[in-house]
Parts: C-alpha cells; sequence; structure tokens
C-alpha cells in the first residue's frame, strides 16, 4: 500500500505513461517507505472537457499534462508527505518533462482493517502481513 490513482488527459503515448508510473512508484518507495512489490496503481485517462483544475488563487499555469495523483494509504508521517510531495514533482519534471505547477497531490488515510488484498482475507488483521 498505498493505493495510488492517476488522472490525466488522454493523449500521452504509453512510454510516457510507464515512465509515470515507474517514477512515482520509485519516489513513493523511497519517501513513504514501502515494502517491496507494495505497488498498486492505477491509470485514469479522460477527454479534457472531464478534468478542470483551477489554482485556488495561487498563481498556477495549468496545461493539459496536468497530473492528479490521489493516494490510499495507512497514516503517513508529515515529514514524508513532505518529502514525497517534493520528490514527486521533481522527479516527473526531470524524467517526463512535467512542470511542477500541473502535478496534484491527495494523500487519504485509511486503516488497516479497511484493506483486503485478495481471497476475502484482511491480511494485516489476520497476521499474513504487518
Amino acid at each position: 500500500m498505498p493505493l495510488m490513482r492517476i488522472d490525466m488527459i488522454k493523449g500521452r503515448d504509453k512510454k510516457e505513461i510507464k515512465d509515470i508510473l515507474d517514477i512515482s512508484y520509485k519516489v513513493a518507495t523511497d519517501e513513504l517507505h514501502l515494502l517491496p512489490r507494495d505497488r498498486y496503481q492505477v491509470v485514469t485517462q479522460h477527454e479534457p472537457e472531464e478534468m478542470i483544475f483551477w489554482d485556488v488563487g495561487l498563481g498556477l499555469k495549468r496545461t493539459d499534462k496536468i497530473l492528479l495523483f490521489s493516494l490510499t494509504s495507512s497514516p503517513r508521517e508529515q515529514i514524508d508527505k513532505e518529502h514525497f510531495y517534493a520528490s514527486l514533482v521533481k522527479a516527473l519534471h526531470e524524467g517526463v518533462g512535467i512542470s511542477p505547477s500541473d502535478v496534484m497531490i491527495n494523500i487519504t488515510s485509511n486503516t488497516k482493517a479497511d484493506w483486503s488484498f485478495g481471497n476475502g482475507e484482511a491480511q494485516f488483521l489476520n497476521g499474513k502481513l504487518n
């Protein structure tokens, strides 16, 4: 965990999408201290009119390259979240040329009781996962 959902406007090629997935997983692994093979990512592509991202008065310039990262995760330390935010925008800018103002991130916390990874079991609760 976490479950990472990435929303984007249609039009990227397969390599760029793979790069975005790989970069965001690497950053999450480093900054959120993920376990090996703890990778759950979903990309959803939208028509341009299906995504509206204003800047709440911050003066951010948005383009059609905007990415919304929505993470559902067990609670994380504030400092780890801040490092994740900064490292992710830097890595995406360096790796695929996405402007930092085109990356929005939201983390929603939940508990171990809120996860089942398959077989109808709560693996965090039955001891199969820590």
